[in-house]
């Protein structure tokens, strides 16, 4: 089993079962990751080097556009994909198995956890994990300390809170705050 197997099973939504092959080479993909964050947060970089680490860690070319802040974190790093002119602050941690998108003109708060991936519930099979994609749109504004669970799509134009917990999609446009995340206006009204 190679990464190219992993990426296929964890986007079209397969459990990986704990210990497989493919649990094998996500663990291997992990020490790559932690490799290339380290090298991020370890000293200071020019925004250049930067998103050169970026598209490293990514293995996607990265907008000149683009800035992130370090420190940042990952345990893959591969299943992220970023639009043009997207801002990532510092202290974000992003569990991408499941997939990341950002799209364009999008600003990530201080310390945002997206997280793509669930457990089994059942105490024998907490091992297995379950991945579902997170999709950000374009122009999206994630307060400081929010979390994004796995499957969430948070619409154009939306704003989400600082210290939200996103369990549920967000409408485009819409103003979410609390744990978990619910409505409390519409940009426009």
């Amino acid at each position: 089993m190679e990464l190219n197997d992993l990426l296929t099973a964890l986007n079209a939504g397969e459990t990986i079962t704990g210990g497989s092959p493919l649990h094998e080479v996500m663990h291997r993909s992990s020490q790559r990751a932690l490799r290339i964050t380290a090298e991020i947060n370890g000293s200071y970089h020019e925004p250049d080097e930067v998103r050169a680490l970026l598209a490293d860690l990514t293995g996607r070319q990265i907008d000149e556009s683009v800035t992130l802040f370090p420190p940042f974190h990952t345990d893959f790093g591969q299943n992220i994909t970023l639009g043009q002119r997207v801002f990532i602050n510092s202290g974000c941690s992003f569990q991408d198995q499941g997939g990341i998108t950002i799209g364009d003109d999008s600003l990530i708060g201080h310390n945002t956890v997206l997280a793509t991936l669930n457990h089994g519930m059942e105490p024998d099979r907490r091992g297995d994990m379950h991945p579902a994609p997170i999709v950000i749109g374009r122009n999206v504004w994630i307060g400081s300390n929010v979390t994004v669970l796995p499957g969430i799509t948070i619409g154009d134009d939306a704003v989400v809170a600082a210290a939200a917990v996103v369990t549920r999609d967000v409408p485009a446009g819409a103003v979410v705050v609390g744990s978990p995340a619910h409505v409390v206006r519409t940009l426009g009204d």
